[in-house]
């Protein structure tokens, strides 16, 4: 399997994998999928307590279901869920009651994830994610110092999605718990993040990116991933997830509903650790990359 990515910036001990198993509208089909992840290979699992868009509870009858089969321990996962602000929720149906106050509302969306992804022997959340900024920056400030509270006992660490540089760089400055990762969108829209993913490995952040196939399509068609599919032996949107963690301390969100594209994706990443670890392939590789980042800041 994959080396995963060190957080220098935790409290405790966490590592990312390079893949992570998003599981965004996956609906009622949500437990079945999260077991077949685990059971296929995925250790890292993404959610949110955004009943609009996420089954929380059903991600966690899904670890539960994956871990009594044996296939792995509660430590060998990577757990992340996110706090939404009221902004990104359908008001029908919250984690939290619409009136109450921001420490308030976060006690009771992680309190409710708590419950949702309850494992044995114990329960925790590897990482908390803030799941955007929220209306201020002395707001968002505030909410992330609630969140620095419950680190490092039922939260490993602390993370943000959705953000821009101003609100990331900071976040950093005034946190005493620094953001471990970043989880934004990998697109053209915002020049794939380039300012944002330097800041990311300049400080010990694991950028995550998310909608990196379908977000992309122009993008299968670079040489760069072209020659990775190639010279690895994966297919082109393999090659095109390696050519994006190849850029520096990235994480990748898969969400594909395809048990066969599980294994072949987790088969891939093992193939290019293999392949890349070669003395006689390393340039080779650093060649590749550096197409690749030309062909995302023309």
């Amino acid at each position: 399997m994959a080396n995963p990515l060190s957080v220098p910036n935790a409290k405790l001990a966490v590592k990312v994998p390079r893949f992570v198993y998003g599981t965004a509208w996956k609906k009622d089909q949500t437990a079945a999928l999260v077991s077949q992840a685990i059971r296929s290979g995925f250790r890292g699992i993404d959610t949110a307590a955004q009943p609009k868009h996420y089954k929380e509870d059903l991600v966690g009858d899904g670890i539960r279901e994956a871990l009594r089969t044996g296939v792995c321990q509660r430590e060998d996962l990577h757990i992340q869920t996110k706090f939404t602000p009221p902004s990104g929720q359908d008001p029908s149906n919250l984690p939290y009651a619409l009136s109450a106050d921001l420490e308030t509302q976060i006690n009771s969306s992680i309190s409710s994830s708590l419950q949702h992804l309850e494992t044995e022997p114990s329960t925790y959340i590897d990482m908390l994610i803030l799941h955007s900024p929220l209306d201020t920056l002395k707001t968002t400030l505030a909410a992330w110092k609630h969140l620095e509270s419950r680190v490092p006992h039922q939260i490993r660490s602390l993370g943000i999605s959705n953000t821009n540089l101003s609100t990331l760089s900071a976040l950093f400055e005034h946190s005493t718990v620094k953001p471990a990762l970043v989880q934004n969108r990998f697109y053209s829209g915002t020049g794939y993040d380039g300012p944002v993913r330097a800041f990311c490995e300049g400080n010990g952040i694991v950028y995550q990116s998310f909608w990196t196939l379908t977000g992309n399509p122009g993008l299968w068609k670079a040489d760069a991933v072209k020659d990775a599919a190639k010279e690895i032996g994966v297919s082109r949107q393999v090659a095109l997830y390696l050519c994006v963690m190849g850029l520096g301390n990235v994480s990748v969100l898969n969400g594909t509903t395809n048990a066969q594209r599980m294994r072949e994706d987790l088969e891939g990443l093992d193939t290019w650790q293999a392949w890349v670890e070669a003395d006689a392939n390393r340039e080779r590789w650093e060649a590749i990359i550096a197409s690749f980042r030309r062909s995302i800041t023309r």
